[in-house]
């Protein structure tokens, strides 16, 4: 893609999202799992390992094939290589695979900003490839006053450039430039998530976001114009739920709070289920033969009709 095109992409981008007419969410929802129901047999246990369309392929492999292929999965799932998964790496796994678009959508993007294909992008390679137009021809921006003009978001993009770069080289390897590219999926880019909310709302400068803030983000109100229903909806979701300390405005940590809500912990929930219904020793971990031992349950094949995931690349999770 060239720098050029990038740059028209961008702007598009931006300007459409700039001044916004109808309701916008900017709550980030995790991936729902749904509620586990006592006829659903294995089925939701396959959707919660594999992913919901891939668990969804019929016939695929054998038995003797699933199992093999489970294996190889399961060395990746045991990530301190020690021979036993634990909870917290099963639930790393399930939330990973849940969040599958988010990799497959870094993967579509790789090549536009490793420019020197060494598999890893530094941070000179993502702002040739973003902004190099404009760090060419700065003359033509000098009017712009956007909030999401180059010159305000060159900034912006570096600071999170360096938050997701955790060994601070300045160079981010797969799961650095997913964390860039994603932040709110990264428990150490929420900070970041609830700053760049903070700074695109807070008009006044204040570091707060006070109730016409919070509605003019969603709505562009017509003078005079008369506000939607769910606007006033909107007006007292604030006074009641949004400014928790009742101060007439949302500090980061309310911001926090409503952007990135605390659910229920559907993979963990999972994660503890199959560490239960599979774990023979009761050492609330499992091997690989304790797994494989009980392969239809994270599987199936043939037999139970589920198993596209371990016809994939595996690299690919």
């Amino acid at each position: 893609m060239g720098v050029y095109s990038l740059y028209l992409i961008l702007m598009c981008t931006w300007m459409v999202f700039g001044k916004p007419t109808v309701k916008k969410d900017r709550v980030h929802h995790e991936p729902e799992l749904g509620k586990r129901e006592d006829n659903q047999s294995f089925q939701y246990d396959h959707e919660a390992f594999l992913g919901k369309e891939e668990a969804t392929t019929f016939d695929q492999l054998t038995p003797e094939e699933s199992k093999e292929r489970l294996g190889k999965i399961v060395d990746r799932i045991d990530a301190d290589h020690d021979g036993h998964i634990t909870t917290a790496e099963l639930k790393a796994w399930i939330k990973r695979v849940q969040k599958r678009y988010v990799y497959e959508n870094v993967a579509k993007v790789w090549s536009d900003y490793d420019l020197n294909k060494d598999n890893q992008i530094s941070w000179d390679e993502y702002k040739k490839a973003t902004y190099g137009y404009y760090l060419a021809n700065p003359a033509e921006f000098e009017e712009a006053t956007d909030q999401f003009s180059f010159k305000k978001m060159l900034p912006r993009d570096e600071r999170r450039f360096k938050t997701a770069d955790l060994n601070g080289d300045l160079v981010a390897n797969r799961e650095e430039f997913t964390a860039f590219l994603h932040p709110e999926e990264f428990e150490h880019m929420k900070d970041i998530v609830v700053l760049e909310t903070l700074e695109d709302i807070d008009k006044n400068g204040d570091g707060y976001v006070d109730e016409d803030e919070y509605i003019a983000d969603m709505f562009a109100h017509e003078e005079g114009g008369p506000e939607p229903d769910w606007v006033g909806t909107e007006r007292d979701q604030f006074s009641d739920f949004r400014d928790l300390n009742k101060d007439g405005k949302m500090d980061k940590e309310e911001i926090r709070r409503w952007i990135l809500p605390e659910d229920y912990d559907h993979a963990q929930a999972e994660a503890r289920h199959l560490v239960y219904e599979s774990d023979v020793d009761k050492d609330q971990m499992l091997t690989k033969d304790e797994i494989l031992d009980n392969w239809n349950m994270f599987v199936g094949s043939q037999a139970t009709n589920y198993g596209e995931d371990l016809t994939r690349n595996h690299d690919e999770l």
